[in-house]
């Protein structure tokens, strides 16, 4: 009897933990007060009263094989995402995209964050149901960490590497459990985690590891209508979907139909654009908004014409080292053929002196390092003050920069500088070699065939200072295996980041990552100042600790030359048929087409 009091006892001491513990909120936010609280119906940059219906379509460069999108094979189809909220998965809880890092009420009806931050534990929306009717369970939860970790991408076992085990508690509980309190981002990183159905997965003849072409299920306001591999894909909304009218969800998911057609080249899909073949279009090339628009449909206001300023961090668009190899590893060399980017040239070239230049991995947000380093950031990188480059200390980092006029002379005397200081000379045919006969020649593979004019003029003046470079343009799925693979010298490509930097820089940044096929470490840094810094932005307790860490990261990584930075525009370039409309009010972050914007209403007639 003595033993049977013990326990419970010992089981009501554990309910009361629970319950002290499990202070539901119905947000989740890393720093500060949230946005929305109280009676809030809607997010500020959705129209809660934009008609229902009509059909969008928009376009994509390229091709996919695949609707798996959580696993390494394959090129999933656009509107599949590896992670958060989409069209057809959805998660615990939806990031607003006017905050930082603020999380509200999606398949999770709330959170609470244990008092001694070791958990976080979900209550499900018992309304929640996948497109068969089935409700959403914690074991699908926990299914899907499992499953994530087990066979998904190698970056989920990265991201989630701080969680020990997920409990279920009945049907409408779950609970994650984490190996220590540091990770403040760690509970919202698994809000944000897409749920997988578990009675679909685990049915007989079902194999997460493998590529498919039959539509996948989910909870989201979206199913999957019609496949035509390569070409196109269309997503048909859902009459019974649960979520429709959660205030996260009012005013968004507004199209009947959302069709992506896929296309080769870039200008045949400008022009099928203008032929009405899509809908709208965001457009990257400078040269493009500024010439090729002066069509009729947009002089005549048929298609919209707008350059919307954002807020949205830019991360880096950059030629990219893979300092895996042998003639990268030296810093002198890659800042050495940095010198031979002659941008402010080809900005007026090519870009009508559209673009700014990117001196930071945050561009356009207030976490990159433009300022004199602070005190807080010098405590943070002083350990490692014999291991980073002298000039973290110094100054803020600076692109190199020419009169634009073409001729780099003062650029390119520099660089030679450098690449002597580094040993390299020059050999019998022109190419620079070292003491170790290594010649310093490298190949650029890219997948945009309209880069190619911003890189000859650069592979030029290479040839001048003794480098041989040359650029090679691939097909999308080729370059995207050689990417997981690092099978590549340098390239052009976009290193994104949020305005909330936390764990994902493990991936980006990490040794761990450096040496694991499919990470993002494309660059190759293993670092211990790096780690250590990263560590410091996973750990931030505040806004202001987030900022010193990720500047002090920002130093590092621009002064050690890993990239050579190239451009970014602050504004989406958008063109748009007028059937379509949208909020007076874009959320800072993103413009939300597919999820925000509506289609007008046709005509009646009536007065």
């Amino acid at each position: 009897m003595q033993v049977v009091r013990l326990a419970l006892l010992l089981l009501c001491l554990c309910l009361a933990n629970v319950a002290q513990a499990a202070d539901f909120k119905p947000y989740m936010t890393l720093y500060g007060t949230p946005k929305y609280t109280g009676a809030w119906t809607h997010f500020a940059y959705t129209n809660p009263d934009a008609p229902k219906g009509g059909a969008l379509k928009t376009a994509v460069i390229g091709t996919y094989d695949s609707l798996n999108p959580f696993i390494l094979k394959g090129q999933p189809a656009a509107g599949l995402d590896a992670l958060g909220s989409g069209l057809v998965y959805e998660s615990l809880m939806t990031q607003a995209q006017d905050e930082p890092f603020t999380l509200y009420p999606l398949l999770a009806s709330g959170a609470a964050i244990a008092a001694d931050r070791l958990s976080v534990t979900f209550r499900l929306n018992p309304a929640a149901k996948w497109a068969d009717g089935t409700p959403v369970s914690a074991q699908d939860v926990a299914f899907t960490f499992q499953t994530l970790i087990d066979k998904g991408q190698p970056f989920y076992k990265g991201y989630y590497a701080d969680i020990k085990n997920v409990i279920t508690d009945g049907t409408q509980q779950v609970t994650f459990h984490f190996a220590h309190d540091q990770n403040l981002e760690l509970p919202l990183i698994i809000a944000q985690m897409p749920i997988l159905p578990a009675h679909i997965w685990t049915a007989p003849g079902a194999d997460f590891t493998r590529t498919t072409l039959s539509p996948p299920m989910g909870s989201g306001p979206y199913t999957i209508a019609k496949v035509d591999a390569g070409r196109s894909i269309t997503y048909a909304k859902r009459a019974d979907w649960w979520g429709v009218n959660l205030p996260a969800n009012r005013g968004r998911w507004n199209f009947k139909t959302v069709t992506f057609d896929y296309y080769k080249d870039d200008m045949v899909a400008l022009e099928a654009l203008f032929a009405g073949q899509y809908h709208i279009r965001q457009e990257n090339i400078a040269k493009t908004w500024a010439k090729a628009y002066n069509v009729p449909v947009v002089t005549s206001g048929r298609i919209k014409r707008e350059g919307i300023k954002n807020q949205r961090p830019q991360g880096i668009q950059a030629f990219i080292f893979n300092i895996r190899k042998p003639i990268f590893t030296d810093a002198r060399v890659r800042e050495a053929i940095g010198y031979a980017f002659d941008f402010e040239w080809s900005n007026r070239q090519f870009a009508f002196g559209s673009y700014q230049r990117s001196n930071s991995f945050f561009e356009n947000s207030d976490l990159a390092a433009h300022m004199p380093i602070s005190a807080a950031e010098i405590a943070l990188l002083s350990p490692f003050r014999d291991t980073v480059p002298p000039n973290v200390f110094k100054q803020p980092f600076a692109a190199p920069v020419t009169d634009g006029s073409g001729n780099a002379r003062a650029n390119l005397k520099q660089a030679v500088i450098l690449l002597e200081q580094a040993g390299y000379r020059v050999g019998p045919d022109g190419i620079r070699v070292n003491d170790k006969g290594q010649r310093l020649a490298f190949q650029i593979i890219d997948a945009n065939p309209m880069l190619e004019r911003w890189i000859l003029p650069f592979l030029r003046n290479l040839r001048k200072i003794g480098i041989q470079a040359d650029l090679r343009v691939i097909d999308p799925a080729q370059y995207q295996n050689r990417m997981q693979n690092f099978d590549f010298d340098m390239t052009s490509g976009v290193l994104a980041q949020s305005a909330s930097p936390g764990n994902e820089q493990l991936e980006m940044w990490g040794s761990a990552a450096a040496t694991r096929p499919g990470s993002q470490n494309y660059i190759g840094i293993q670092s211990p100042a790096v780690d250590a810094l990263v560590q410091s932005i996973v750990h931030a307790k505040t806004r202001v600790q987030l900022q010193t860490a990720t500047r002090a990261l920002d130093r590092v990584l621009l002064w050690n030359h890993y990239v050579i930075p190239q451009w970014f525009v602050g504004e989406w370039r958008m063109a748009y048929w007028d059937t379509l409309q949208r909020p007076e009010t874009l959320s800072h972050y993103t413009a939300g087409v597919v999820d925000t914007w509506w289609m007008k209403p046709p005509e009646t007639g009536e007065k």
